[in-house]
């Protein structure tokens, strides 16, 4: 794609993009191409969480290039396109990948910023995908559906990691809200689950264990295994299929119960999937909370670390957090995000250097 900025660019005007993380419910792993095809009716069910990722652009006199990630403090400068597009070292490296292939003309500045912890498996990095495809999609005046960006973002994204990526992590990024993507051979297919904010907001947490992991990794080694026809991990891949269509149910009647009951098999089928899945942290918060008045927990992404999500009893939200707090547990301030995707644009006076 290869087309001159738009004129939101004249007048210094400089491009907002905002987009959610998530937490997955079931059906995780299925979503990379093609193990959902082995499992027909398969789907995966999230929400989106107010926890934000996002990439401003301000375009600069000249054609110099600067790339910021102000969470993680890399940034990269160049003269010009042409030299972001000749170098093979990149500190900021979704940034560079995402500009090489929209390929704006001109000079700016692309900032991104996410308050997703590191590796925390809620999907940061792809809702930063999803806002940096967005702002530079119109910053370079090209017009792309929801879908475009989803498919852009996700197989940029695979070039970064080395590893095939999944297709749920971009939905709520999009949509927002709880979503079941549907995985099917004619295509993914997007629905959009009603739930009351106040029912997602009184019944979850998430956690962070302060532990880093390549969600990419484990994801491969259960990739390879299903391919490869391991046996436990086909069946048990076949569990989690029906587990996450039950999941969709249960969310859509709004059946804590029966929501309660499949987080807690999904997280046991899961587990038994790969041995780095769980950790001594994960499953030491898990025994804790179900001790204060936790129902169901499971880790989020991929897992060796990163973020656990957590179902709690009615009324028992506050004990669960104190003691998950006291046992090396980071509660994350989160909730329902109802909002995926917005996009401004803004007027600035001087343009950032």
């Amino acid at each position: 794609m290869h087309s001159s900025a738009d004129s939101s660019r004249n007048g210094q005007r400089t491009i907002l993009a905002q987009a959610p993380c998530r937490a997955d419910l079931a059906g995780g792993t299925l979503d990379l191409w093609p193990l959902y095809l082995f499992h027909p009716g398969a789907v995966t069910v999230n929400f989106a969480l107010t926890v934000y990722t996002t990439c401003r652009i301000t375009p600069t006199p000249g054609k110099a290039v600067r790339l910021r990630s102000l969470d993680t403090k890399k940034e990269d400068a160049f003269a010009s396109l042409d030299e972001l597009l000749a170098s093979k070292l990149h500190k900021h490296e979704l940034a560079a990948q995402l500009v090489s292939f929209f390929r704006p003309q001109g000079g700016f500045v692309l900032e991104t910023d996410s308050q997703s912890p590191a590796g925390a498996g809620i999907s940061g990095s792809s809702a930063l995908m999803i806002a940096t495809t967005a702002a530079l999609a119109k910053f370079s005046g090209q017009k792309m559906s929801q879908e475009e960006m989803r498919v852009v973002a996700q197989n940029v994204e695979a070039q970064l990691i080395n590893v095939p990526t999944g297709c749920q992590d971009y939905y709520p990024a999009l949509y927002g809200g709880a979503s079941a993507i549907h995985l099917t051979p004619s295509g993914i297919h997007h629905e959009a689950i009603k739930v009351t904010p106040k029912d997602i907001d009184q019944r979850f947490l998430i956690v962070y264990t302060g532990a880093p992991r390549q969600s990419g990794i484990n994801n491969w080694e259960v990739f390879k295994a299903h391919i490869n026809g391991d046996k436990k991990v086909v069946k048990n891949f076949e569990t989690i299929s029906e587990i996450a269509q039950g999941m969709h149910l249960a969310l859509k009647k709004a059946d804590w119960d029966q929501v309660a009951y499949l987080l807690r098999e999904e997280w046991k089928l899961r587990r038994s999937n790969h041995e780095g899945i769980s950790t001594p942290l994960i499953d030491r918060l898990i025994a804790v909370a179900a001790k204060s008045g936790g129902r169901a927990a499971k880790v989020c992404g991929a897992g060796g670390g990163g973020c656990v999500i957590f179902m709690v009893k009615d009324g028992a939200r506050e004990r669960v957090v104190e003691a998950l707090k006291i046992n090396g547990g980071e509660v994350l301030p989160c909730r329902l995000s109802t909002d995926g995707l917005t996009i401004k644009t803004q007027m600035v006076k001087t343009a950032l250097v």
